[in-house]
């Protein structure tokens, strides 16, 4: 006789992540938000009160490779963190504040104890956020992913009225570039960094090689969980005092950058306005990778750039500084064509 069961797919488990699940989420306060609760058909979520021409504004995204790095160390609390920021910081750059979030976790064999981790890692995320975990979808897939395989993806709803919707528009000619520290590598570019450091066997043991010049281990280094700017960001937005922002993922600062840019204007990016984290040296240095190459693929340790108008520097700055962020003067906003360039000279 022939059963779900046996073809690979165990409900019984499935069942129980629900409740473990909805047990994480009723730490949260969100819970009493949410009509239905977890486990129902969708996630039910109130429209907020008190916007006049109000806009969506939603993303989808995942984690990449970075959760073969997980794997390798069995450590999987805080990819979940992860997958909430690649998604809250990119509606937070639009000026909205994130709203909700669902979560898809496709696997090949359930195996709860992972689960529970990756789940706890993705509610400390929802929280940092000031969103909402409203549902999400667990598939086991054994004919798609080996037993010890899985695949994170994320989608986040965000709100925000017409009149404030950060963007090119809003940047001007003056404008100051401030950018915010990244909490290292982040969530992109670890296909090319797996083949600089893990081109042959013996990935585990690289990984837990510990590294002076980062004072922690590279595993520890590369697991390192991506900021989530939204609080801030829906601040600054809120009170008006920053024109655009750009989430500094994969594209690097040229890609992300020129996002915010009209077509009239140019961004001028100071490359000595800051210090370059240990793990991108580390990383260019073994991978023998040209500067221009780094700066296309990772952040460098800027992991969101601001156009602010120079009146706002010092709010804007206070502001990053109460919500635990490091800032720095890279630039401005000058004549151009769209483009980002880059130049040195002694920080301000």
């Amino acid at each position: 006789m022939i059963s779900y069961r046996k073809a690979g797919v165990n409900d019984q488990k499935a069942e129980a992540l629900v409740d473990i699940i909805s047990q994480q989420v009723k730490k949260t306060g969100f819970h009493r938000k949410l009509f239905g609760g977890i486990g129902f058909f969708g996630g039910l979520v109130p429209v907020p009160a008190g916007y006049k021409k109000p806009l969506f504004v939603s993303s989808c995204d995942g984690v990449g490779t970075k959760i073969l790095i997980a794997k390798a160390l069995e450590k999987y609390d805080t990819i979940g963190i992860d997958l909430v920021a690649m998604n809250c910081n990119d509606v937070a750059v639009c000026g909205a504040r994130p709203l909700f979030f669902l979560d898809y976790l496709a696997v090949g064999k359930l195996k709860l104890e992972r689960e529970e981790k990756i789940i706890e890692g993705i509610v400390k995320g929802c929280e940092i956020a000031g969103c909402g975990l409203a549902g999400g979808e667990t598939a086991q897939m054994p004919d798609v992913y080996s037993e010890d395989d899985f695949d994170l993806a994320g989608f986040c709803v965000g709100m925000v009225e017409k009149g404030k919707i950060l963007g090119p528009s809003k940047v001007k000619e003056g404008d100051i570039l401030i950018g915010v520290c990244s909490n290292g590598v982040h969530s992109n570019g670890f296909s090319l960094i797996r083949k600089v450091f893990f081109a042959g066997r013996g990935m585990k043991r690289n990984l837990l090689s510990y590294h002076s010049s980062l004072g922690r281990s590279l595993g520890e280094e590369l697991l390192r969980p991506t900021y989530i700017y939204s609080t801030m960001l829906s601040y600054l937005a809120e009170k008006k005092l920053i024109h655009a922002a750009a989430h500094i993922t994969g594209g690097g600062i040229p890609g992300n950058l020129s996002r915010i840019l009209p077509e009239n204007l140019n961004a001028r990016v100071n490359l000595n306005a800051w210090n370059i984290p240990g793990i991108f040296q580390l990383i260019q240095e073994k991978g023998r990778i040209k500067t221009k190459e780094m700066f296309n693929v990772f952040n460098m340790g800027v992991g969101l750039v601001m156009a602010v108008s120079e009146s706002a520097v010092s709010d804007v700055r206070a502001t990053a500084q109460n919500h635990g962020f490091r800032t720095f003067h890279i630039g401005d906003i000058c004549k151009g064509s769209g483009k980002v360039r880059f130049f040195r000279e002694s920080p301000r």
